[in-house]
């Protein structure tokens, strides 16, 4: 990761006033996460999934780039008395090692060749909860490269070796004022062995 990206993520996540909700396909199934476990909230920005992940009793994991987002994950962990194990780490060049994690959540990134790495990642029955942002828009926002959207079910493709437990992408199906739209969502988990 070169530092000009690294320095402008450390910008964005040192605004006094930015705030992360966390992704809905985990606030909205947290019914289907295991009752204890290993979970790692990758390329986690500011951390929202990561405290959400810890008020649940798992044991947190979270990365990302920029130290600024490093740094006010902690303090926000440390006010809600949740321990979670940060490092300031580029995932792309360090992904997870195989058979680590119980729980995966990545939302608003997409790095195509990761998609192996965090298969292998998930420790058997382990479950990958994904949101993203998608071409098919109704709405401004999100990232304007190409290369940082998914095409239509492209999550399904991305994932083919995990059993599929929850998709939902929407595209420009119906009405467009209402819905789940701009983004995809998948949950997917591991064959148990």
């Amino acid at each position: 990761m070169n530092d000009e990206l690294r320095q402008c993520w450390n910008q964005r996540y040192g605004e006094t006033q930015l705030t992360q909700q966390p992704a809905r396909v985990l606030s909205d199934y947290l019914h289907l996460l295991p009752r204890h476990g290993k979970a790692l909230d990758l390329a986690c920005g500011l951390g929202a999934n990561a405290l959400l992940l810890g008020q649940q009793g798992l044991e947190i994991w979270a990365w990302d780039v920029s130290p600024v987002a490093i740094m006010r994950l902690d303090e926000a962990a440390q006010q809600a008395g949740l321990s979670v194990h940060t490092e300031t780490r580029d995932v792309i060049l360090q992904p997870p090692q195989s058979d680590s994690f119980d729980v995966i959540v990545v939302s608003r990134f997409l790095e195509r060749s990761l998609a192996p790495a965090l298969q292998a990642a998930l420790r058997s029955g382990g479950v990958l909860f994904y949101q993203t942002f998608t071409k098919l828009r109704v709405t401004e926002g999100g990232p304007r490269n190409p290369h940082f959207l998914l095409e239509d079910n492209e999550l399904l493709h991305l994932f083919a070796a995990l059993k599929v437990r929850v998709y939902r992408e929407e595209g420009l199906l119906g009405e467009l004022d209402s819905g789940f739209r701009n983004e995809a969502m998948l949950i997917a988990q591991k064959e148990v062995l």
